[in-house]
């Protein structure tokens, strides 16, 4: 879909993992009684999250959504910009909470992800991140 039309790695590869995956994540948002910045989350994360392409599903993600907001007569506030591939990054990770999703989509506006790492200890005294 999107890789045939933006190539960013050699390895990219446009094929589809799961059918099954895309399937549920509109059946979802059909489903949903929200307005349009809440199905857009919905088509977000699930493209995200659901990892149906062999390739490219962040961005998938960014390009179905906007269109499907535009095409519904909302406005899409996010800027084509490669800082925002950490917010995508923290989608996936499920970082954000949906009302934070809503918001950028609606306002382009969202605090900044940052991975949070887990301290365990090995019971040598030393602790490993």
């Amino acid at each position: 879909m999107v890789l045939s039309l933006i190539k960013v790695k050699k390895a990219d590869k446009p094929e589809v993992l799961s059918r099954q995956k895309i399937g549920e994540v509109i059946e979802e948002c059909q489903k949903s009684k929200g307005g349009t910045y809440d199905k857009a989350v919905i088509l977000l994360k699930g493209i995200v999250q659901k990892h149906s392409f062999a390739s490219g599903n962040r961005r998938t993600a960014f390009i179905v959504t906007k269109d499907f907001v535009i095409s519904n007569s909302e406005r899409f506030k996010i800027k084509d910009e490669p800082k925002y591939a950490r917010v995508m990054i923290g989608i996936r990770e499920g970082y954000y909470s949906d009302k934070e999703i809503n918001e950028w989509i609606k306002n382009g506006k969202i605090k900044k992800f940052k991975r949070q790492t887990k301290i365990r200890n090995n019971f040598s005294g030393v602790k490993e991140v």
